[in-house]
Parts: structure tokens; C-alpha cells; sequence
């Protein structure tokens, strides 16, 4: 779609409800997303272990890059020359970035003032500044549909001392990405409500925040530790607050049974490592559960990760268990491709499913036998050794951001 064909850089339209389960349409410069979506994480500009044509070929609509690691490498600048990240990324469909806040509040010794964010350039050891200005050009030259305000995210566990102050700061730097924005009439910008666990900073924040009159609206700091069930209350309670006529974002989230969870508060958008970054440790999903095929029990297993899946690792049985079990172990890089289609796969089909189901009017049914399926075939192998270890690392630097901040965070 040219973009003279588009008045505004991003349209919402609700077309069905079911509860406050929500389907729509996003309209873009870039084409449509049918809602509720899932957006595959492309962090460098690449979805891990996967082409655009692949990624594409599991329903796929709108694919997020980051924009703090495009930064470092290899620069807006080249992208921009080289014909913005969709030509770059060589994806015909909406591009989201984020700002960079999380990664850049995730690094150790990261000083953070009203000003900004100082670090140190993790490629170079340099030192760098990120401010909202500096993330928004960034943004503007990589030339996404959607772009996120630079925010601060605040880890779990928090004071309200310490959550009342990112809200603040938040705020003020939602403003000056405003001012910032250079390209308003082609980008998308999106705000982001923080405010912790803390119902008032929510609303405080979510209040100021729809005041703005902004395209969108994200909910952030819901995935930094805090588990499903207060991943679940804040969302149930945010949502609402949000405005009807706009799309609502819930960032870095997650296992299918919180999408699911949350699609039934009215979050009508997604994004998560989760799905590609299981699949290069050989854990899989399907409609009974995730399953590791790592596991020797799958060694002379004949059938395919999912029987019922039509992707293109599982469709007529094509690639059975045990060979993908044989790949893991003669650490063939096939895997991790076959496994990353599924999975990505797998969270598009579920997400038709949810929508399928609202447009029906019969979103809690959907819901409760879905879960109910999930939970009674799920393997009881927990999660993979590596995102353990990963989940380790990010309460420590929260623990380290929290004795810099001097807060009394517990």
C-alpha cells in the first residue's frame, strides 16, 4: 500500500468483541494485522534460524526489531541508506521497534538520569547516551510502522518509591519523544504505561498517557520477572484504562497460556523471544503441551512434533520426533530451523484460533478447553536449562539496577 494512500500512519478498527476479548484490524503503511497478532522477535533484524519467506509462510503479519542492537550494528545510518529496515530485513509487512529502554536498562553499571541512559557500548566498550530524543531518531531513520516511546522499565521486585518514579520519568520522556518525532504522518509512536505492580501509578500513568492522544498504547514491566499471575492482575486491571479505539500492546509476553490469558483482558497485540529461543534448545509446543525433544524418550518416537499442526515441519507427518531428537544431538543447525517454523507457527494458528473464536462470540469456551487441553498433555519438563540460567541473570542485574537507584527495593 503507498504510503500517499494512507491519512494517518496507523488505523484501529474493533470489529468484534467477546467478554473483553477484542478482534480488529490495524491498518498500516505497510499492510494490515488482524488482531489479536503475535509479533516474532527479530532482534538484529532477523528472526533467529528463519527467512522472511519463512516466517511469512506461518501467518506471520508484523515482525519487531530492536532498536538499541541495530544501532550498535550496524547503524540506522546504513540501514536508511540501504533503503530503510524493510528493504534491509527484505519483509514486505509492518515492522514495530522498540525504543531500547529494556536492553538498555538491563545492562550492568547503566546510570540513569531524567536526562537519559549512559552505558557503555557492549561492542565497543565506548561510551554511549540514549535519550528519548536519540532513540526516536534512531527510530525515524530505520523507518518502522510502529515505533515505541522511550520509557523507563522497572524490574521485579519494586517499591512503589522506586515504580512512582519511573512512572514520572516515563512521562516526561513520553513528552519529549512527541517533540522528537520527526516522522508522525508515517510512524506509528506508542506509549507505554508503567507503574509496576502498583494499581494507582497504573492508572496515574495510563491517564496521562491517554490525555497525549497517542495511535497506541503498550503496557511495559510485565515481563521482567513477576510470574503469571501478577502478569495476569496488572494486565486485567491496565486494559480497561486503555481507550476502546486504540490497539493495547502487551510487551515481551510470552507462554501461550498467558496470551491466552491475556487476549481475554482485551490486549489486541504481542511480542516474545519465547517461541524461537525454546526452539534452539529443542523445546516445542503443541495443543497438549510443550514437549523437549532433547529428551531420549523421543529418540524412536515416528511421529511428527504435532500431529495436528499443518506447518511445514509437522504437515503429513513430514519430519518425525526422533529425527528431530537425531538433529539435536548431532547438533545440526536443521533443528533449530524446523523447530523455530513450528513454534512460530503454533503461536500464529493460536492466535487465529482466539480470533476465530471472538468473532463466534465464544471466546471464554474457546479459552477454558484450550487451557484445559494445554494443561492436562503438558510434559512436566520445565523450561529449558538456558532461559533458567537467562531468568537468573535478569533478577540479578534488577538486584544491581536497584542498589545503583539506591532505592529500598525488596
Amino acid at each position: 500500500m503507498p504510503l500517499s494512500d494512507v491519512l494517518e500512519p496507523l488505523e484501529f478498527v474493533l470489529e468484534a468483541s467477546s467478554g473483553r476479548a477484542r478482534a480488529g484490524k490495524i491498518s498500516t503503511p505497510h499492510g494490515p494485522i488482524a488482531t489479536p497478532a503475535f509479533m516474532p522477535v527479530g532482534t538484529h533484524g532477523a528472526i533467529k534460524a528463519m527467512t522472511p519467506d519463512q516466517v511469512a509462510a506461518t501467518g506471520a503479519q508484523v515482525v519487531l526489531a530492536n532498536t538499541y542492537h541495530l544501532a550498535l550494528r550496524p547503524g540506522e545510518g546504513l540501514v536508511e541508506k540501504l533503503g530503510g529496515l524493510h528493504a534491509f530485513m527484505q519483509w514486505d509487512g509492518p515492522i514495530l521497534t522498540d525504543s531500547g529502554g529494556f536492553q538498555v536498562f538491563s545492562l550492568p553499571k547503566v546510570e540513569i538520569s531524567d536526562a537519559g541512559a549512559r552505558f557503555k557500548n557492549e561492542l565497543t566498550g565506548e561510551g554511549v547516551v540514549l535519550t528519548p530524543e536519540r532513540s526516536i531518531e534512531i527510530q525515524n531513520q530505520l523507518g518502522a510502522d510502529i515505533i515505541m516511546a522511550f520509557d523507563e522499565c522497572t524490574p521485579h521486585p519494586a517499591s512503589k518509591k522506586l515504580a512512582a518514579s519511573g512512572v514520572a520519568r516515563t512521562l516526561g520522556w513520553m513528552e519529549r519523544c512527541l517533540t522528537a518525532h520527526g516522522r508522525s504522518r508515517e510512524q506509528a509512536l506508542f506509549g507505554i504505561v508503567q507503574g509496576s505492580v502498583f494499581p494507582e501509578l497504573r492508572e496515574r500513568c495510563a491517564e496521562a498517557l491517554v490525555a497525549m492522544d497517542l495511535p497506541g498504547y503498550a503496557i511495559g514491566g510485565v515481563s521482567v520477572g513477576e510470574g503469571h499471575e501478577l502478569l495476569c492482575r496488572v494486565t486485567e486491571h491496565t486494559a480497561p484504562l486503555l481507550p476502546e479505539g486504540k490497539p493495547r500492546y502487551l510487551m515481551g509476553v510470552g507462554l501461550p497460556e498467558d496470551l491466552i490469558a491475556c487476549v481475554g483482558y482485551g490486549i489486541d497485540m504481542f511480542d516474545c523471544v519465547i517461541p524461537t529461543r525454546y526452539a534452539r534448545s529443542g523445546t516445542v509446543f503443541t495443543a497438549r503441551g510443550r514437549i523437549r525433544l532433547s529428551n531420549r524418550r523421543y529418540r524412536h518416537d515416528r511421529y511428527p512434533i504435532d500431529p495436528s499442526c499443518e506447518c511445514y515441519a509437522c504437515a503429513n507427518g513430514r519430519f518425525t520426533r526422533a529425527y528431530l531428537h537425531h538433529l539435536f544431538a548431532a547438533n545440526e543447525v536443521l533443528s533449530a530451523i524446523l523447530c523455530s517454523i513450528h513454534n512460530v507457527h503454533f503461536y500464529q494458528s493460536l492466535m487465529r484460533r482466539a480470533r476465530a473464536a471472538i468473532v463466534a462470540g465464544g471466546y471464554e469456551e474457546f479459552s477454558h478447553a484450550f487451557l484445559g487441553d494445554y494443561a492436562r498433555g503438558q510434559q512436566s519438563e520445565g523450561p529449558p536449562r538456558s532461559q533458567k540460567r537467562r531468568a537468573a541473570d535478569a533478577s540479578k542485574a534488577n538486584r544491581k539496577r536497584s542498589e545503583v537507584s539506591g532505592d529500598d527495593t525488596q
